[in-house]
């Protein structure tokens, strides 16, 4: 039995966990670490000899050697687990302790983690964590929520470890109950959304323009040295030099079209429906994922229907910079869905969110980070209160100069029957957001003929039906 004291303990020893533990103790933090995997726990032992990590293969021994309040951090994988393991520890635990889920909960589930735990004395912290394996291991972006003096306890570890922008760590306090994995939610949808993006752009270069390989991995290399440098970005285009183990060609042609997801793309639309929150191209992402899913379907399909023409194109670097233009108008849409989704949240569920903080933490570490959110986090400073990113009156001056040349690629993809559906999505929700005059006036007529729901009229208050036909 160890006789010293780990200022927190983390519960699931998987890549991310194993690597946030050797952060933690990078930073001069005492840590432990248990699973119920033997193997993990050895591994660990191993990896970290030269570290001030403890490895524990019995958990009651994990929980004896924290120093009180005990901080214990869950990294497993979300659902009923987390259930589970709150429940093995439990009853070792005292008034004053802190459980953080690490994971990428649900944050209903959050809720009543927080709930069920109010009453024991011991907090419950939804923290969200973006960066991946190699984020966990160098400095992820992390969004803590639950009470604040919760936060001020253990900020200290998480500051250290964090990634750092400009010098400033990427974890800040998000708000009260689920804030923090919410926040995590909506960037996840963001990510969904931006990745779309980029699969458009590749598609678009390669079937319309005909454009290599290579070509193709140095345009996205181009575009990550300027206004649209990014984690996303910048991995996009070394996967176009990637060569394929197994034989002599790309490995990107050797991956199935088929994409896949873990569900928090999913939860965003679902809770933005909720709130009435549109984020179209986000629903557009999380659409194209099951779509791509439809292998056999598509297959049957491409045999049943013609395809048009390509457009001939007779300046592709001109296009190219169309395509760069387009990609960025789409991508500032994409946070602009994404963000103001998260300003009615922060209302609706009484989160009392920071959104110049959000910005801010997603600036290093997490994988929507990007250079385009320093403009975002300078609007959040000259208006605290903005609805949505399109109307900051700097942002609104860059997407005007964009959204020609976004048409123009838009067109040009419909054009050639290249589905860029993300895009043209950007594009469309841009022209009804910016439009004074929507033709709902139509719906809500329709609505009153078929059920007699009534409708608002543009000179008088209150509600009205009519006799129709």
């Amino acid at each position: 039995m160890k006789d010293k004291k780990y200022e927190l303990g983390l519960i699931g020893l998987g890549t991310m966990g194993q690597n946030l533990l050797m952060n933690m103790a990078d930073s001069n933090f005492a840590v432990a670490g248990y699973d119920k995997d033997g193997s993990k726990v050895d591994a660990l032992d191993e990896a970290t000899k030269k570290y001030d990590i403890f490895a524990a293969h019995n958990i009651k021994e994990f929980i004896s050697v924290l120093e009180k309040p005990r901080v214990v951090m869950l990294l497993v994988p979300a659902g009923k687990i987390v259930d589970y393991v709150i429940e093995d520890i439990l009853l070792m635990l005292e008034p004053g302790d802190i459980i953080i889920d690490g994971g990428n909960s649900h944050f209903s589930d959050t809720n009543r983690r927080v709930q069920n735990l109010k009453d024991t004395g011991i907090h419950f912290v939804g923290m969200g964590i973006s960066g991946g394996a190699e984020g966990a291991r160098l400095g992820p972006s992390m969004m803590p929520g639950g009470h604040p003096e919760t936060w001020n306890r253990i900020k200290n570890i998480f500051e250290a470890t964090a990634a750092k922008a400009d010098g400033e760590p990427c974890v800040a306090y998000i708000g009260e109950k689920s804030a923090g994995h919410y926040v995590k939610m909506v960037h996840n949808g963001i990510e969904y959304g931006l990745m779309e993006l980029l699969a458009e752009a590749y598609d678009f270069m390669k079937n319309v323009l005909g454009m290599d390989n290579a070509s193709i991995g140095g345009t996205f290399r181009k575009w990550n040295e300027g206004r649209l440098k990014s984690f996303l970005v910048e991995i996009t285009a070394e996967i176009f030099f990637q060569k394929d183990d197994l034989t002599d060609n790309d490995l990107i042609d050797m991956i199935l079209d088929a994409s896949r997801s873990k569900g928090t793309g999913k939860w965003t639309s679902q809770d933005a429906m909720n709130l009435q929150a549109p984020i179209t191209l986000i629903d557009t992402a999380v659409s194209m994922r099951e779509l791509s899913g439809a292998l056999e379907e598509r297959q049957q399909a491409s045999s049943m229907y013609s395809a048009p023409d390509m457009v001939k194109i007779t300046d592709t670097d001109k296009v190219v910079d169309q395509l760069e233009d387009a990609i960025y108008f789409s991508f500032i849409t994409a946070y602009a869905q994404g963000m103001g989704q998260l300003t009615k949240a922060s209302k609706e569920y009484e989160y009392n969110l920071n959104m110049e903080s959000i910005a801010a933490i997603w600036r290093a570490g997490c994988i929507i980070r990007a250079s385009l959110l320093e403009d975002f986090r300078a609007a959040y400073q000259k208006n605290a209160d903005l609805e949505n990113l399109l109307l900051d009156a700097d942002i609104a001056k860059t997407v005007d100069s964009l959204q020609n040349n976004a048409r123009a690629i838009a067109q040009m993809s419909i054009q050639s029957g290249v589905s860029m559906m993300g895009l043209n999505s950007a594009v469309s929700y841009f022209d009804a957001y910016r439009s004074k005059r929507l033709p709902a006036n139509l719906i809500q007529a329709q609505r009153d003929f078929f059920g007699s729901h009534t409708y608002e009229r543009i000179d008088k208050e209150g509600k009205f039906h009519s006799n129709w036909g």
